[in-house]
């Protein structure tokens, strides 16, 4: 395995948990709140944003237009049992969502909710140099490569990984700064 493959792998992980980061709620309107709803449509479990364009009219408000009216009811149902505490309105055509100000509580369950996806997100990362670090000894064991480049493969993983991990606190401390700004 090279270093830029797992240079690689440890960038996606960072990308796949800022993403993660995005479904949290944040106290002002944004489409991606919505990315992990799934709405039971026809029997399949389809995502929200392959039913209904989303739109942000104002920081404040979603509004959810299906391309089908007779998944409406559906996709308010869906949005009304999901955990993302937020009632929807509808006014026969398209769904409301109303995004409240964050409470100070509300706002320290969310950072604590960060940390939990950060921690995921920073165990994926000591995974890929796990995998990394199995792939060095491997050749080592198998002599393809000498024991003084299996130790300086091992340090430039371990360098790489620290990196990626400071990568990781820095994007979860911009979004406890987002949470906690009123």
């Amino acid at each position: 395995m090279k270093l830029e493959e797992i240079e690689a792998r440890m960038q996606k992980c960072i990308e796949a948990t800022q993403s993660n980061f995005n479904t949290v709620r944040t106290g002002r309107a944004n489409a991606s709140l919505l990315d992990r709803i799934v709405v039971e449509y026809y029997g399949t479990p389809t995502p929200l944003k392959s039913l209904a364009s989303i739109n942000t009219p104002d920081s404040s408000t979603l509004t959810i237009q299906p391309f089908d009216r007779g998944s409406l009811n559906l996709i308010e149902r869906a949005i009304s049992e999901s955990d993302l505490g937020l009632p929807p309105s509808n006014d026969g055509s398209t769904i409301r969502l109303n995004i409240p100000p964050l409470t100070a509580e509300r706002r320290k369950e969310l950072v604590k909710t960060i940390a939990k996806l950060a921690e995921e997100g920073k165990v994926s990362i000591r995974n890929v140099r796990r995998d990394a670090m199995d792939m060095v000894k491997k050749e080592e064991k198998n002599k393809d490569i000498s024991e003084d480049e299996a130790k300086k493969l091992q340090d430039q993983v371990e360098k790489l990984t620290e990196k990626y991990i400071k990568k990781l606190e820095q994007v979860q401390a911009e979004k406890d700064r987002e949470i906690s700004t009123i």
